[in-house]
C-alpha cells in the first residue's frame, strides 16, 4: 500500500537557491528497523516487500524526539528505511532525481531492489537519477545506513561514545534532512554558481549540465531585483559547461546596482532555462548577492569598506530534534535572536547548517561563517572526508552572500599535533588552498583558535574572565605572534606570519548561570560554563563588558565571537535556554554589545 504520509515537518523546499517547480517532498513517516548483526544485506532486506518493525519520521534522525523513536544515546551502527511512493503526474514523461539533504554517513539507496547508488559524508547532499528504476504505480524506495563511532568521519559535536563528555553531545545518525523528487529534461543543470565582482559591477554565471547535450541548447540568464526585469542574455551551447558574464550597468539606464549589506540585504534573483527549440527541458531559479568580502593589510572589508566583526557562536541544536531546525520557523527565529542580541554575525560551530539557515541569512541581513565538522583522528580516511566535506559545502552553499568565511579546522582537533607535524600542517595548507582554488571570493580561517598555518583570519580563543587579563595577554600583536595567546600558541611551528592578516577573538566569554541548571536528561553530567558561574544579571554583565571592552580596546583587533547563543545539553553559557528563552535583557546586552566607545576600529 502506498504510504501518503502527509509531511508535517520541513515541508518547504529545502534548497531556495537552487529551486525547481517539480518537487515532491518524500519526509514524513517510514519504516525503520536496527541491524546490529549486519544481517540485512545477506538476507536482502533491500528487496520490496520486507517489512520494517518501527516507524520514523523523516528527516529526524532515531536518537531524537521528533523521530518518533528517541530521545536514545543508543548506538546502532547499522539503519534501513523504506517507503512507498507514486511519480506525481506532472513528472511524467520526464527523467525523475532522487535527493538527499544529508544523511550520516554512508548510504545504499535502493529503488525496488536495484541499487540506485552510494554516498559517504554525513553532512553533504546527493542525487541519484532513478529513471530506469522505477516502474509504474507503486514504488518501493530502501535505504541502508552505516554510521559507527569513527572518529575519522567529520563529527563534530557529535560524540563518539553512550551518554556526553565536555561539550561533545548526542551523536546523530542516518537521515536528518529532506529527501525528496525532481523531474528534469533530457539534459539538466547541476550547478549555477554565480561569481559577483563588486568593483566591475558585474557578476559570472557558471552552469554545468549533467551531460553533454546531443545538439545545441537555448540557454537563457534571466536576472531580476524584486520582480522587475533587470537583464536576460540568451545564447545557443552544446556543452557541458557555460560561463556567462553579466553587466549588472545597463549603459543609457539610471537603475542602481543593488548591494547585498546586513543593513539592506538585497538580492537578485535569477532564472536559468535550457530549451529546446520552444520546449522548456530544464527550469531553476536561485538568486546571489553583489558583496565583496577581503581581508587587506590586517583589516577586514566588506564591499570595500571596513567591518567590524560582532559574532556569535551558534551550534545549531534543538531539544527535540538535534542538528536537524524542527521547523522553518525555528531557523528564522535564531537569526532574530542574534540580531536582537546585537550581533551582526553567527560562527556556525561544527556543523554544516540546514541550507535554508543560509537562505533566511541572506533575507533578514546577518553574516556567517562556515565551519567544518571535526574528525578526531589523523589519517588517511579523515583527510578524504575532510576534504570531500570543504569541498561539498562550497559547491552546495557557493550563492549565499551571507556566508563569508570558511574554516576547515578548529583548535587543532584532529591534527593534535600541527604545532610541529609536517604532515598536519600540510592538510592545513591543502585545505585553504582547496577553498581558495574552489572559491575565491570567501576569506578562510583555516584553524579557528591557534596553531595557525596558511591563513587569511589569525583567529585566536580566549575564555579569560576578567578584562584585565585578556588586556595583558594582547598587549601588542608582535607579542601574540612570537609567543602565543592564553594557552597555546598563535602560530604552528616554522610558520612565519605575514602582518597581513587579520586578527579576530573568535570565542571568548562562555558565561553560565548558577541558577539555570540542566534541561531534560543529560546523562548525569554536571552543568558547566566557563569559569565560575554569575548569581545574578548584572554579574553577568559585569564580567561580559569587561572582558569585552577589553578585546574591543585590542587595536588591531577585527571583532570577536562570543560563546555562545543558546545551551547544549549539558554547556549552559549560551544567552537564551535550549528552548529559545532569554536568560538576560536582550535590549541591555545589545546596548553594550553595539557600544563602540572603547573601541579604535569601525564598527558596523
Amino acid at each position: 500500500m502506498v504510504m501518503n504520509i502527509h509531511s508535517t515537518f520541513r515541508a518547504e523546499h529545502p534548497r531556495p537557491d537552487f529551486q525547481r517547480d517539480t518537487f515532491e517532498n518524500l519526509n514524513g513517516e517510514w519504516q525503520f528497523a536496527f541491524d546490529d548483526e549486519d544481517e540485512g544485506l545477506f538476507s536482502r532486506w533491500y528487496a520490496p516487500g520486507h517489512a520494517f518493525d518501527r516507524r520514523i519520521t523523516v528527516p529526524f534522525a532515531y536518537q531524537t524526539k521528533l523521530s518518533g523513536i528517541g530521545p536514545t544515546d543508543e548506538i546502532h551502527p547499522i539503519l534501513w528505511y523504506r517507503r512507498s511512493f507514486e511519480i506525481p503526474q506532472a513528472m511524467a514523461g520526464k527523467r525523475v532525481l532522487l535527493r538527499f539533504g544529508a544523511v550520516d554517513f554512508e548510504a545504499r539507496v535502493y529503488v525496488n531492489g536495484q541499487l540506485a547508488g552510494t554516498h559517504r559524508g554525513g553532512y553533504t547532499p546527493f542525487c541519484f537519477d532513478i529513471t530506469a528504476l522505477l516502474k509504474a504505480g507503486e514504488n518501493d524506495l530502501c535505504l541502508r545506513v552505516e554510521d559507527r563511532p569513527d572518529c575519522a568521519q567529520p563529527r563534530g559535536k557529535q560524540y563518539w561514545q553512550r551518554g556526553l563528555m565536555g561539550c561533545w553531545y548526542t551523536p546523530v545518525s542516518g537521515i536528518w534532512q529532506t529527501v525528496y523528487l525532481e523531474a528534469v529534461g533530457e539534459t539538466a543543470l547541476t550547478r549555477a554558481h554565480i561569481t559577483p565582482d563588486y568593483d566591475r559591477h558585474q557578476c559570472t554565471v557558471d552552469l554545468e549540465l549533467d551531460r553533454v547535450p546531443e545538439e545545441a541548447l537555448d540557454i537563457e540568464v534571466a536576472l531580476s531585483f524584486e520582480g522587475k526585469p533587470v537583464r536576460s542574455l540568451r545564447m545557443k551551447e552544446q556543452s557541458r559547461r557555460v560561463s556567462v558574464p553579466v553587466d549588472l550597468i545597463v549603459q543609457g539606464s539610471l537603475a542602481p546596482l543593488h548591494v547585498w549589506t546586513p543593513e539592506h540585504p538585497e538580492l537578485y534573483d535569477v532564472d536559468i532555462f535550457l530549451r529546446r527549440e520552444n520546449e522548456v527541458i530544464d527550469h531553476v531559479r536561485t538568486y546571489f548577492g553583489m558583496r565583496k568580502i577581503e581581508v587587506k593589510d590586517g583589516k577586514v572589508y566588506l564591499n570595500n569598506c571596513p567591518l567590524y566583526q560582532r559574532l556569535v557562536l551558534d551550534q545549531g541544536y534543538w531539544p527535540d530534534s538535534l542538528i536537524t531546525p524542527p521547523s522553518d520557523e525555528a531557523i528564522q527565529e535564531d537569526i532574530r535572536l542574534t540580531l536582537a542580541f546585537g550581533y551582526n554575525g553567527a560562527r556556525k560551530h561544527q556543523k554544516l547548517e540546514d541550507p535554508r539557515y543560509y537562505y533566511w541569512a541572506d533575507r533578514m541581513g546577518l553574516l556567517v561563517w562556515g565551519e567544518i565538522p571535526s574528525p578526531y583522528e589523523f589519517c588517511g580516511d579523515s583527510i578524504n572526508n575532510l576534504y570531500d566535506t570543504l569541498s561539498g559545502f562550497i559547491d552546495r552553499d557557493f550563492n549565499h552572500p551571507s556566508l563569508i568565511a570558511w574554516v576547515p579546522l578548529n583548535e587543532s582537533w584532529g591534527v593534535r599535533q600541527i604545532y610541529t607535524d609536517k604532515r598536519q600542517q600540510a592538510l592545513a595548507r591543502m585545505l585553504y588552498q582547496t577553498a581558495k582554488a574552489l572559491d575565491g571570493t570567501r576569506l578562510v580561517s583555516v584553524n579557528d583558535g591557534w596553531e595557525q598555518v596558511e591563513t587569511d583570519i589569525c583567529a585566536l580563543h580566549d575564555y579569560a574572565a576578567d578584562g584585565a587579563v585578556i588586556a595583558a595577554h594582547f598587549a601588542s600583536r608582535e607579542q601574540v605572534e612570537k609567543h602565543a595567546c592564553d594557552w597555546r600558541p598563535c602560530y604552528a611551528k616554522g610558520v612565519t606570519p605575514t602582518g597581513k592578516e587579520a586578527f579576530l577573538v573568535t570565542e571568548y566569554g562562555g558565561i553560565a548561570f548558577s541558577n539555570i541548571g540542566l534541561q531534560g536528561d543529560a546523562g548525569g553530567m554536571e552543568s558547566w560554563g566557563y569559569h565560575d558561574k554569575v548569581t545574578d544579571e548584572d554579574a553577568f554583565f559585569a564580567r561580559f563588558q569587561s572582558v569585552t571592552d577589553a578585546i574591543r580596546r585590542i587595536p588591531y583587533c577585527q571583532g570577536y565571537c562570543y560563546t555562545q547563543l543558546t545551551d547544549v545539553m549539558q554547556e549552559i553559557n549560551g544567552l537564551v535556554t535550549p528552548d529559545r528563552k532569554a536568560k538576560i535583557d536582550p535590549k541591555r546586552f545589545a546596548a553594550l554589545n553595539r557600544n563602540p566607545d572603547a573601541n579604535t576600529n569601525q564598527v558596523s
